[in-house]
């Protein structure tokens, strides 16, 4: 009983509120799968966009992620991750095979150890960097999970907060729920339908993989009779749930709602449609935290049609613009979405953690930020950028259109717009904060 006490009172008001949705056919209006997520966070953390590109790596090198380092792979692939400006992992990215993962933070029966080793947010790109499909990105992390275990700080503070995670993972085929509790694991494969995640364990009793020693240990701590069907989250629920994971089950089930509304009808647009509701809280703002990036992401069954993944870069999606972005060659940075980068100075780095803070904003953020101090106060302006944003959005949307119609006709050229198109897509959001 006495970690679960602690996690009512320490993880009250702590950032651990996400959603992610999955929409596959027939809830989906196009043979597509669709990803979506909402990444909500303290409020002042910024998020950036960052593409790295794929490699090979000598036998025996080591990375370093967030806290420790792990053994390297011979081959990643190339992605795309929206994550917090300090830490090496993401809150939710793709990969340039079409996997797409999102994570949830969560606390459950087992407790949450304060020890530094791989993030829920590491375990997500080394997903995405290693997983050619969503259930070989699930491999991976279950495998690393085993080897490595997950905890350390999930904020830039120094007083430590630390959570367990769930994921989502999906691919142009198929999706899955991961669950995790400390080591332990159970996962749900989804091949239908449309399915939601936000801060709760979901996997009841239909679970399609889990973790050898799951039920053995669920009993030999009393959780389980060993008897009764087995239901994953029942038994290892918190009898007392934190402030703010009780406050996920409105959203929870507010977001199935949504889904079941749109059943068969679900497109990018529903999608983004849902991360901006504010109703229900799933596009978040209160007690501190507040959606820092958003994602959606589009994922064609035709393998010969690329996937389409919008990024916002900026926080508030009711308030920002969906941009597409396409995996191909000559695909770059774009600079007006990477944060600065403070080295050894970084107050992540230095020990002990976090004593100091720095400016993390990217050029985006910062003129996406005075854009809607100026909204607040102005609201002549406030209605012209929107509209500006809207007209943006709406052509990110036609681009979607004309590819998933197959008008991608093999000219060197429309190869390089599409590599650029992420760019020329932040270049206007940002010329229309610059022309304030």
């Amino acid at each position: 009983p006495a970690p679960q006490m602690m996690a009512s009172s320490s993880q009250s008001n702590a950032p651990c509120s996400c959603d992610c949705f999955v929409s596959l056919p027939p809830a989906s209006a196009l043979p597509a799968v669709i990803f979506a997520k909402n990444s909500d966070r303290p409020r002042d953390e910024v998020q950036e966009v960052v593409l790295v590109p794929s490699g090979t790596h000598a036998p025996g090198s080591r990375l370093q992620c967030t806290y420790i380092e792990v053994d390297q792979v011979e081959r990643t692939y190339s992605v795309i991750l929206s994550r917090p400006a300090w830490l090496w992992g993401a809150e939710m990215g793709a990969n340039e095979h079409g996997v797409c993962i999102g994570n949830e933070a969560v606390w459950t029966q087992e407790p949450v150890g304060q020890e530094e080793a791989l993030l829920g947010m590491d375990l997500l790109r080394l997903g995405l960097e290693r997983g050619s499909s969503s259930q070989e990105a699930l491999k991976v992390i279950t495998s690393l999970l085993e080897q490595y275990g997950q905890g350390g700080s999930c904020r830039e503070d120094p007083t430590p907060f630390c959570y367990h995670n769930t994921f989502l993972l999906a691919d142009r085929k198929e999706a899955w729920v991961l669950e995790t509790a400390g080591k332990l694991w159970a996962a749900q494969r989804i091949q239908e339908g449309a399915r939601n995640i936000s801060n709760q364990l979901s996997i009841g009793t239909d679970i399609t993989m889990e973790h050898p020693e799951l039920r053995a240990h669920a009993q030999k701590q009393g959780w389980w009779d060993g008897q009764t069907p087995f239901d994953f989250a029942q038994v290892f629920s918190l009898v007392h749930q934190p402030v703010r994971m009780e406050a996920a089950k409105a959203r929870f089930r507010a977001g199935q709602e949504l889904l079941k509304q749109n059943q068969g009808g679900i497109t990018a647009m529903t999608m983004m449609g849902i991360l901006r509701n504010k109703e229900s809280g799933i596009c978040m703002d209160s007690g501190g935290f507040r959606t820092t990036a958003s994602m959606v992401s589009v994922l064609p069954q035709d393998p010969t049609q690329p996937c389409v993944h919008f990024l916002t870069a900026t926080p508030d999606p009711s308030r920002s613009v969906f941009k597409p972005f396409v995996f191909e060659a000559g695909v770059a940075q774009v600079p007006q979405v990477l944060s600065p980068i403070f080295g050894d100075k970084d107050p992540v780095r230095t020990h002990p953690r976090f004593q100091t803070q720095v400016d993390r904003r990217h050029p985006l953020y910062q003129g996406h930020q005075a854009a809607l101090g100026r909204m607040e106060i102005d609201q002549e302006f406030g209605l012209q950028l929107q509209k500006k944003q809207q007209d943006l959005e709406q052509e990110g949307q036609e681009v979607l259109k004309k590819i998933l119609a197959g008008e991608r006709t093999l000219s060197s050229q429309s190869f390089q717009q599409l590599a650029s198109l992420f760019q020329a897509f932040v270049e206007k959001e940002s010329q229309a904060y610059d022309q304030l």
